[in-house]
């Protein structure tokens, strides 16, 4: 049996509960009077995980805060491992402000009414909702809602067999909701192609692909978003409406719209009020017997109150300011409406409401002894308990390593206490529980043993994937590309010429003197984006001339020489001999094993390689690139500890000392209970402290140092120095640069940047450096939601007020120290509730020390700061960003500025402000568009390329290359480069040259064969009418290099988007023969007469014929050319010749 099983079985055997659970079956709580039971906090979800065991109805928990909620949430999958639990959040908007919800609140919050509404649906057998709790904040409640009787209306089931018109289908689903989108990757998309129509219900761990012959439903399958490929088959599938809005309650719905599917839009959920004649809120959901269970009636009626006298506020300015009509409805219901519908169920309250000095229940309960990291104190305490036959539970975030300490303590002979565990989990405090007089049970957590606070919850990702032709989706009308037989040109977009008599789709690129190139499709992977050497637009090409190939030519001459100088370096720091780390020790493991969170793949990629770097004789230099809170500080403390653990000292390189201390506190509180000396270097710390520091570096008394450039000093001499872990490098001088690039030499460094500016990008890419990417997402994390405007007092006040209404905190970025007091002015005027406080890098340490902590632990609202706060701050309660004048900053740093939001479980929310009277430079302008349009997740590389493209990619390699970079783009450049390295590594001797990782600068070889055959290869438009969706997919076929891959993408394709039609399936037969020419190093392909000529690149001068070897009839072998005659140019005469021909030919590189 389970730790958490035991402790609730034991409270079940206390009288004091029994009698509640009698009580409770009796339906003695369906009252006004309600007395509280006076629960300590950290009790009642281990209550509520018993109630629910006991009594098998739907419980709703009730609390006050969003931040409290998502805790809650976070908290109860430890006592009801396998319990269907939802959260049920309040949306992003204050009531009355007129934003939109976030994708993964509408999502949530239709989940939970979807399995509510499931089990009350005509035919249904179960009786009982699909749900065990629901955990809610007040204003989730008290927010308006569609009542039951109309989801339940907008409700379909959908079988095979059934019969249903696919136009009227379509426009029901517009009708509920869901929005069109060419390729369903999220719930509440639906896409239609012909007789296939996908769909992604809010309730569906998966989307659902339904098959019409005709208007019957011919088949129904999951599919999996990632692949687009079908999955399971169904008999019937259920589609819950996908808004709380529903675009057919419209007063006049507008029937055009329903039915022109693809234009359709999703109506705000600010029209909810007016939507429906009945008020209604998720209690109408709630069967008769579902209990509800108050998380202390007094705070939650007072934030209640509270909302509803801000809103009043809000809504009176609204009258006055004629944006709102005094007609207009209430969208929330009141507190004392909600509790008059209470009357309908079960209301327990928990907390200390009426609670009169407590219970029997609550008297049972103690607060345990605390121990503040003393381990010795805490293992004495667990001996007392032994001797006293007391039993115990450690519920910790280090229980391995707690249960090895505690173990080298005990007789191996003597019989241990099965109610005595070490769990590997973490709660918010412990108790001390009295099972009698002489018999107690003691729950000991973090809290308590280490002083550490429970580690602010993540929320669950928003369900999304990417389809496999997202990465090609970077070509747009008027972009600016190179080709690489053509040079550079301007994208047009597809276009459907008739050539010789065969009418099919081409990419067109204009070219100088309106001349328009049409490429073949299955040619498009030899286009890439132009970036030029700075922000000047490139000169187009002219079609036919030589200038484009004697460019190349010069290009190619200068990246020889760099390849050489590139092979020249990688070779030096493979013969420098460095330290060969040990392999993982147990220790190692038990630090993994106590990370709070679930590593992503990529994150543990990156720890293995860091590890296989270490533990080899060379230096390491690797690059960990992740964008900003994907974990990259977990990868440094793993290398730091592993350092360490072979008696090295490590040294972490941090360009701020607020960031040093937020290292700082992070080191100490991981490695606390490991031998391991942690010490921070920076000006928080006095002038004898960073003597006695420094000293002890030298005596080898510290592992690790922690600090800003005060590390470089001359006087700072390391004992055993092992390994150095640089944070965004990029933030440091040239001088320390200079410093740092001897370290690499020396020892192993590994350097940490979240947005890689171009020469690093650079260097990893061509690589000089090694590069370990962070590019999934810690599973929590949340795109965050970004405004760009002209400052606005009373936006920022919402925003602040919005922040603080759901126990969050604010940044406020103003970047100039001379007048950050004005606006802390300003700001308290605007805001006199919030506690607000100032932080820039002038002011004395001790008070900047004294502000971080205190913002840190919560006593501050609002941090008012210059950019001190940009780099690696991780305060997962922190979820709103105001930056003003942000037109003034670099787009680099505005991404790692927003990277300080949005890593709890909270939407986060950036304000990018502008001057209200003065527009921003053209620059400026596009800087915030690009941020703003970059709100993904993992965007960093992204935002990198674009600064790249508008600062130009000349200081890569100084000026010297600038020239060369222009004259054919960036991409071609590296492309060029990672050839001319290739040449190089065939033509030298295998022994004088290193060991080069893979190179990332050409990701494909290029297919240069060129194949001019009779068929119309094409995507028809009438099989995939999107042109974007065509394009994207053209690039993608265009980039498969195996036959396997060709084959796998036609099964994809007939699965997706239904039958072949010829012109696809020409597309990847014309593919299929550009792999195996390529690989039997063909020139050419293509029809001369009536016969397929299969050519040979020219011969080398002096030579006349190539001797190849001859095939079977009717193929024959010419001087530099097999010839093929088949029986004619009909496909079927010659497509599965053509193909065995090739097959025979000897494989051979260019």
């Amino acid at each position: 049996m389970s730790a958490e099983r035991k402790i609730l079985d034991i409270i079940a055997e206390l009288p004091a509960y029994q009698a509640l659970l009698d009580s409770l079956r009796a339906k003695k709580f369906k009252s006004n009077e309600r007395r509280g039971l006076g629960l300590p906090r950290t009790v009642r979800l281990a209550l509520l995980a018993r109630l629910q065991l006991d009594l098998q109805v739907p419980i709703l928990f009730l609390t006050n805060r969003a931040d409290r909620a998502l805790a809650l949430y976070d908290e109860i999958r430890f006592w009801l491992a396998n319990g269907r639990n939802y959260y049920f959040p309040e949306p992003n908007p204050l009531f009355y402000e007129n934003l939109a919800w976030s994708e993964r609140t509408r999502l949530d919050r239709l989940h939970v009414f979807s399995e509510l509404a499931s089990a009350q649906l005509p035919g249904t057998n179960s009786v009982k909702p699909n749900i065990d709790t629901i955990i809610a904040p007040i204003r989730a409640l008290m927010t308006r809602t569609i009542p039951r009787r109309d989801f339940l209306k907008a409700t379909q089931t959908l079988k095979i067999g059934d019969i249903r018109d696919l136009v009227e289908t379509l426009s029901k689903l517009v009708g509920i909701g869901y929005e069109y989108n060419n390729i369903v990757v999220q719930p509440g998309q639906f896409a239609r192609r012909g007789g296939l129509i996908d769909l992604w219900s809010p309730a569906s761990a998966l989307p659902i692909r339904f098959e019409f012959f005709g208007n019957e439903i011919d088949t129904i399958k999951t599919f999996d978003p990632a692949t687009q490929r079908s999955l399971e088959s169904l008999e019937m599938a259920r589609i819950f409406p996908a808004s709380e809005a529903l675009p057919e309650k419209l007063a006049t719905p507008d029937k055009t719209s329903l039915d022109s599917h693809e234009n359709a839009h999703i109506i705000s959920e600010a029209t909810i009020p007016h939507l429906y004649r009945f008020h209604s809120s998720l209690l109408d959901y709630l069967p008769e017997n579902a209990l509800i269970l108050l998380d202390g009636e007094e705070f939650i009626s007072a934030t209640a109150l509270d909302i509803e006298e801000e809103s009043l506020k809000r809504r009176d300015d609204l009258i006055a300011e004629k944006t709102l009509d005094e007609s207009a409805p209430v969208p929330y219901f009141t507190w004392s409406e909600l509790t008059d519908a209470f009357n309908k169920l079960q209301v327990l309250e928990l907390g200390h409401s009426n609670a009169f000095g407590g219970s029997p229940l609550s008297a049972r309960f103690d607060a345990g002894p605390r121990f503040a990291g003393r381990l010795k104190d805490f293992q004495n305490h667990l001996k007392t308990l032994e001797k006293t036959r007391q039993h115990w539970t450690v519920v910790s975030r280090q229980a391995s390593r707690l249960k090895q300490l505690w173990s080298e303590t005990l007789d191996p002979k003597a019989p241990q206490d099965s109610l005595n565990n070490f769990v590997e989990d973490s709660l918010s405090d412990g108790w001390v529980l009295k099972m009698s007089e002489k018999q107690s049970h003691h729950l000991l957590t973090d809290s308590e043993i280490f002083g550490w606070s429970r580690p602010q919850p993540r929320r669950r990702p928003m369900l999304f994937a990417e389809a496999p032709e997202a990465l090609y989706d970077d070509f747009k009308p008027g972009d600016y590309i190179v080709h690489v037989d053509y040079g550079i040109g301007q994208f047009i977009g597809l276009h459907r010429p008739k050539i010789d008599g065969v009418q099919r789709e081409y990419l067109a690129i204009g070219y100088k003197d309106n001349d328009t190139l049409y490429v073949p499709i299955q040619q498009a992977d030899r286009l890439t984006r132009y970036i030029g050497a700075d922000s000047a637009k490139p000169t187009l090409q002219r079609l036919g001339g030589s200038d484009w190939m004697l460019t190349k030519s010069r290009v190619r001459g200068a990246v020889a020489e760099v390849a050489t100088e590139l092979l020249d370096l990688y070779a030096r720091r493979e013969a420098v001999a460095g330290h060969a780390f040990s392999p993982d020790t147990d220790w190692q493991k038990e630090l993994e094993a106590s990370f709070p969170y679930i590593e992503t793949p990529d994150q543990l990629d990156a720890i293995a390689q860091v590890k296989a770097d270490m533990e080899s004789d060379r230096p390491m230099d690797r690059l960990l690139c992740g964008d900003v809170g994907y974990g990259k500080t977990e990868v440094a403390l793993r290398a730091a500890f592993k350092a360490v653990a072979d008696g090295k000292q490590v040294a972490v390189l941090v360009p701020t000392t607020v960031l040093a201390q937020q290292h700082y506190d992070t080191f100490r509180e991981r490695l606390s209970v490991f031998p391991v000396n942690v010490e921070m270097l920076s000006r928080f710390r006095t002038p004898k402290e960073q003597d006695d520091i420094i000293q002890k570096l030298a005596d080898k008394k510290l592992d690790i140092v922690i600090g800003t450039h005060r590390l470089l000093s001359a006087d700072v001499q390391f004992a055993d120095l092992g390994l150095v872990i640089i944070d965004e490098e990029q933030r440091f001088g040239v001088t320390h640069k200079e410093h740092l690039k001897k370290l690499r030499s020396e020892v192993d460094v590994l350097t940490l940047t979240a947005t890689p500016i171009p020469r690093t990008l650079y260097m990893a890419l061509s690589g000089v450096r090694d590069i370990s990417t962070i590019n999934s997402p810690p599973e929590e994390r949340m795109p965050v939601l970004t405004h760009v405007g002209p400052y606005d007092p009373k936006l920022v006040r919402e925003a602040i007020i919005r922040e603080l209404d759901r126990g969050g905190q604010v940044f406020f970025v103003h970047n100039r120290v001379q007048s950050i007091h004005v606006i802390y002015n300003q700001l308290s005027a605007l805001v006199p509730e919030a506690r607000i406080a100032v932080g820039h890098g002038q002011m004395p340490e001790k008070q900047l020390a004294q502000v971080m902590e205190d913002f840190t632990h919560g006593e501050i609202d609002v941090l008012l700061s210059t950019t001190i706060i940009e780099s690696g701050l991780d305060i997962p309660n922190a979820n709103t960003l105001i930056i003003d004048r942000a037109d003034t900053f670099g787009l680099a740093q505005l991404y790692q500025l927003r990277g300080r939001v949005g890593r709890g479980a909270q939407r986060a929310y950036a304000y990018l402000f502008r001057d209200r009277r003065r527009a921003p430079t053209p620059e400026g302008e596009e800087r915030l568009e690009i941020l703003a349009e970059n709100a993904r997740l993992g965007a960093g590389y992204s935002i990198a390329m674009r600064d790249l493209e508008m600062r130009g990619a000349g200081d890569l390699l100084g000026t010297r290359q600038s020239g060369y970079i222009s004259a054919v783009g960036f991409q071609l450049y590296t492309r060029l480069l990672g050839q001319a390295v290739r040449r190089l590594r065939q033509t030298a001797d295998p022994k004088s040259l290193p060991k080069l990782p893979a190179l990332a600068l050409s990701e494909l070889p290029s297919l240069d064969i060129n194949v001019e055959l009779p068929l119309g290869a094409e995507i028809p438009p009438d099989y995939i009418p999107d042109q974007a969706l065509r394009l994207t997919l053209y690039r993608r076929i265009s980039a498969l290099r195996d036959e396997k891959s060709i084959d796998e993408t036609a099964t994809e394709f007939a699965d997706r988007f239904g039958a072949l039609p010829d012109g696809v399936k020409d597309l990847l037969y014309q593919m299929r023969v550009k792999i195996l020419g390529e690989a039997r190093g063909l020139d050419s392909i293509g029809i001369a007469g009536q016969q397929i000529v299969l050519s040979y690149p020219p011969l080398p001068q002096g030579l006349k014929d190539r001797g190849l070897p001859e095939l079977a009839p009717p193929a024959r072998a010419g001087r530099n050319a097999y010839w093929l005659k088949p029986n004619s140019l009909a496909r079927e005469d010659w497509q599965d010749l053509l193909l065995d021909v090739l097959r025979q030919i000897p494989l051979m590189a260019r």
